[in-house]
């Protein structure tokens, strides 16, 4: 006789979570508008050391927190994006506390122009899912750029240039931060984000981050 089959089966369970996007956002934007106004004379050069203080306990942190909340949420690009520029908020802290920047201004450019091209792994896996925080990722690599660029030529031209990307990319940031916030908390969309696809239609249909593809 021959005994009954039994078949195996496996269940996932997908737990919602809060979307982290605002919290990374906010990191983003207030790192970026501290390094700016730094950048563009706003803040004196001798107040570097409290510049890289607000990197590491303001920025980095946030970022941080986000990027390993969006690895949660399943979001690699968006996760991936928050622990490149987490990282770089410490590695840059680091360096402009340790001692004036024209010292080692090879080596952070060269840092700054890799973190830049790093951004683009997140930035084409991203696509055109979120076109809001798709923008926010591509301005935050320009502004590494520019950056990483004056860090090798020296030249004011390109400093005021970073300092000034850094301030619309703050800008971006805090309006993107402001729009997933709305739409988690509404549970709708409030203000544009450019959502298209699959994203789109879990938002619609109501899935929350964890559960739907993208956040």
């Amino acid at each position: 006789m021959t005994p009954p089959t039994t078949t195996a089966s496996t269940t996932t369970m997908l737990r919602p979570f809060a979307t982290p996007v605002p919290l990374g956002f906010l990191g983003l934007a207030g790192g970026a508008l501290v390094v700016s106004a730094l950048q563009l004379g706003w803040i004196p050069a001798h107040e570097r050391h409290a510049v890289a203080l607000v990197m590491l306990a303001y920025a980095f942190p946030l970022q941080l927190i986000a990027a390993l909340l969006g690895f949660r949420c399943r979001d690699t690009a968006f996760g991936t994006a928050m622990g490149v520029l987490a990282t770089s908020w410490l590695v840059q802290s680091a360096i402009l506390a340790d001692g004036p920047p024209a010292e080692v201004r090879h080596t952070l450019g060269l840092f700054l122009l890799i973190t830049a091209a790093a951004l683009l792994v997140p930035l084409a896996a991203a696509g055109r899912g979120k076109l809001v925080a798709s923008a926010v990722i591509g301005m935050a690599a320009v502004r590494l750029s520019l950056a990483g660029i004056h860090q090798f030529t020296q030249s004011a031209a390109w400093e005021d240039a970073a300092g000034a990307t850094g301030l619309a990319l703050g800008a971006l940031a805090l309006y993107a931060a402001a729009a997933f916030a709305l739409e988690d908390t509404q549970g709708r969309p409030v203000l544009p984000v450019g959502r298209y696809g699959s994203g789109a239609r879990a938002v619609e249909e109501g899935a929350e981050p964890g559960v739907r593809p993208l956040l």
